[in-house]
């Protein structure tokens, strides 16, 4: 479950998903679906990627050339960096109280060994939620380690769309944080826990997401999220909200999408398009003709 909130939110900048390449699967981790005046392209995005990842493959890019909007989870291009300051600050404790009134004595001492690892003062994430700490923790490792939010792919779509196609956003940043930040303290510091577990697997995580990104294999996909967290009840909550119910509101805009003349290339996380409740399969379900190209 964890692994999937990594990739369905450009705000945490951390996705976790692991793949391998199948030899005879050569298919983009892109769909194309089509109404009777209407065409939508539907590219699982991977928010936080190295430069060798460009050049995309011709299909996916003749597929954008084609359309005429962007749709995007939310615009990170124009955010005001200031106002996401505020916001990241009221997400936070308050003055007189900090993250080890929330968390257990347990967690609390997992917390500190792995913020002393990093060699930064302490005192910078005391005052962070449980999930806001959690997604530092693997934005931290992963740019350590070689890759960037500069070159994720909805950022990537974002400038090549500047002044040249309508941009939509399906949601926006502060939906997103206020989403997170409303978990309650037992659903954050689970979800914390699970992201300080697989901290030493990180990276590899992430090499393994980009090579099935690179080959389309969403079945493999499909299993390694699974593999995390599924097992826990608790983790329904915070699923339900974060995939289950956004992967409906996405649905329903897309539809409306497909009702027009127009063409889009929609660019959502990669776990929203998967799954017996993802995109794809909620669209699929309503009558409408799809292919993975």
């Amino acid at each position: 479950m964890r692994k999937i909130v990594k990739i369905i939110l450009p705000v945490s900048i951390v996705l976790i998903l692991a793949a391998y390449t199948n030899s005879f699967a050569q298919n983009n981790f892109l769909w194309r679906i089509q109404s009777k005046n209407s065409t939508v392209y539907a590219l699982g995005s991977i928010h936080l990627l190295k430069q060798d990842i460009y050049p995309l493959s011709d299909t996916i890019e003749n597929a954008f050339n084609r359309s005429d909007s962007l749709a995007v989870e939310a615009n990170v291009n124009e955010i005001d960096m200031a106002n996401l300051q505020k916001l990241l600050i009221s997400a936070g404790y308050p003055d007189g109280d900090t993250l080890d009134k929330h968390v257990s004595k347990n967690t609390w001492e997992i917390i500190k060994k792995e913020i002393a690892k990093i060699g930064l003062p302490p005192e910078l994430f005391y005052k962070q939620k449980p999930w806001l700490l959690a997604l530092t923790l693997e934005s931290l490792k992963l740019v350590a380690s070689g890759y960037n939010p500069e070159y994720g792919i909805d950022k990537y779509f974002l400038s090549k769309a500047a002044g040249r196609k309508k941009i939509i956003e399906l949601e926006n940043i502060d939906y997103q944080i206020n989403l997170l930040s409303g978990f309650n303290d037992s659903e954050q510091e689970l979800f914390l826990l699970y992201t300080l577990k697989d901290l030493q697997t990180l990276v590899s995580d992430a090499d393994s997401i980009v090579k099935a990104w690179k080959s389309g294999d969403t079945k493999w996909m499909e299993s390694i999220i699974r593999e995390s967290s599924f097992g826990d009840d608790r983790f329904y909550p915070i699923y339900d909200k974060l995939l289950i119910q956004r992967n409906k509101k996405i649905t329903s805009k897309i539809e409306g999408f497909l009702k027009t003349k127009g063409t889009y290339f929609v660019v959502v996380g990669a776990a929203h398009l998967l799954g017996e409740r993802g995109i794809i399969r909620l669209l699929k379900e309503k009558g409408y003709a799809i292919e993975q190209l």
